[in-house]
């Protein structure tokens, strides 16, 4: 063997070698998607199932992505009619001293001059604007400090994994000087997770969708003035240096900057009934946190398409049936009670099973249904179980996708005689079972 034919079958192996190890492990190397950001993640919108993810469960400053929980609080207070779009609201000292601070965003409020609900949360949400926001927070909570109480609360009751809330705005409280709101540190900061801001992002867009008719706007006139947003990814932004940006089907959702996080962005996108929410943070330009999101919602409109994995009325071979027990019949057959669907990455059509769960406090103490029996009801739940290598969980699920597992048919119960004919040959079956046990005894 010559050692030419020797060096080029080593670095064959070599090659071999290291394409072997990004395709088992591919969670830590981050081989789907090569995101320059500190950290990301992918979520599919309807499902909350996270098809990437790069360190999203560091917590970091979030800046004016905080202002979607924002949002949500404000959209909230209108649904339970404690706000309305078209209340007016003069502005506090506070908010106009950060608007005419010319280091934040802002669309310039006056002092004496009433604003509508409408006016102040466009502002905040297309512009970013802090001041609005702040005004906002007042409007509904009295003071920013009792409405950061409410945010993290909400974060408590969304699930979120990993928060801290100190401000509406996302700025540093340093930044605020002695406004900042009481009861939290002078020198505190946000902080979220990325799997934390896609889920509060999952959860404004699907409780709020309307939240998406405003952030999809290119621009706002306010006052008298035109503003735009911030996120340079809308189509029909102004400007032509902008149009390298844009991307079909994006329609929001949270820019955000400062010094210590950086570029932040929760983008979302939807095309052809699909939409994916992702979130980049710690990028090192505005321009990055795009250019990072659409190597993220590219992977996830090319690679992955929603299919049915199983469908309503799916059983399993060994789990066919449950026993009944005082009823006509002896057992019930038992099925899905709608279709299981997930969005299924090429290539990985046969990568899934289904698990059924039977509520076990709905049988006897020998597994038993006790007639009657209804049709369709429930007895348990189905999960779609992913068994490919790149297994990143959901954001609103731990055990993932499920649907109810019901009864195909009913079982009425048995009358008194049959019953009664049941339990006397129950009686004779016990005896005779022990007087054989006895016998075999005696041997």
């Amino acid at each position: 063997m010559t050692q030419r034919f020797k060096t080029s079958m080593a670095m064959m192996m070599a090659l071999l070698m290291g394409i072997f190890a990004v395709s088992v492990n591919p969670g830590h190397t981050y081989a789907s998607v090569d995101v320059d950001a500190e950290s990301a993640i992918l979520v599919d919108a309807e499902t909350g199932k996270i098809l990437f993810e790069k360190e999203a469960d560091l917590t970091l400053p979030p800046a004016s992505m905080t202002k979607m929980m924002t949002e949500y609080l404000v959209m909230e207070a209108i649904e339970e009619g404690r706000i309305s779009w078209d209340d007016t609201t003069k502005v506090s000292q506070y908010a106009y001293d950060i608007s005419a601070n010319p280091e934040f965003s802002g669309v310039g409020l006056r002092l004496d001059e009433e604003y509508t609900v409408r006016e102040l949360y466009e502002a905040m949400a297309i512009n970013s604007d802090n001041a609005t926001t702040i005004a906002l927070t007042e409007l509904i909570a009295g003071s920013e400090g009792e409405f950061v109480q409410m945010m993290n609360e909400k974060a408590a009751e969304m699930g979120l994994p990993d928060y801290e809330f100190v401000n509406a705005t996302g700025l540093n409280n340093s930044h605020l000087g002695d406004n900042h709101p009481e009861g939290t540190d002078p020198d505190a900061t946000n902080m979220l997770s990325a799997k934390s801001a896609a889920l509060l992002a999952y959860h404004l867009t699907n409780d709020y969708p309307e939240a998406l008719e405003v952030s999809s706007k290119p621009t706002l006139e306010f006052s008298g003035q035109t503003v735009t947003n911030w996120n340079w990814m809308l189509p029909g932004m102004p400007g032509q240096n902008l149009k390298q940006f844009e991307y079909k089907g994006m329609d929001g959702l949270k820019t955000g900057y400062t010094e210590l996080a950086k570029n932040t962005f929760t983008g979302t996108a939807e095309r052809d009934g699909q939409r994916f929410i992702s979130v980049v943070m710690k990028s090192e330009t505005r321009a990055s946190r795009f250019n990072e999101t659409r190597k993220l919602l590219d992977y996830g409109f090319n690679q992955f398409t929603r299919q049915e994995i199983f469908p309503a009325g799916e059983s399993i071979d060994n789990q066919s049936s449950l026993p009944v027990t005082k009823g006509k019949e002896d057992k019930v057959a038992i099925e899905t009670s709608e279709a299981l669907s997930t969005l299924v990455k090429n290539g990985e059509e046969e990568q899934y099973d289904i698990q059924f769960n039977i509520d076990e406090d709905l049988l006897d103490n020998e597994g038993n249904l006790v007639a009657p029996v209804e049709k369709g009801q429930k007895v348990g739940n189905a999960t779609l179980v992913y068994n490919g290598e790149e297994n990143y969980g959901n954001i609103i699920s731990k055990s993932g996708q499920t649907v109810d597992i019901v009864t195909s048919a009913g079982v009425e119960k048995a009358n008194w005689f049959m019953l009664t004919l049941g339990a006397i040959g129950e009686f004779f079956s016990d005896i005779f079972t022990g007087a054989v046990d006895m016998v075999k005894g005696w041997f």
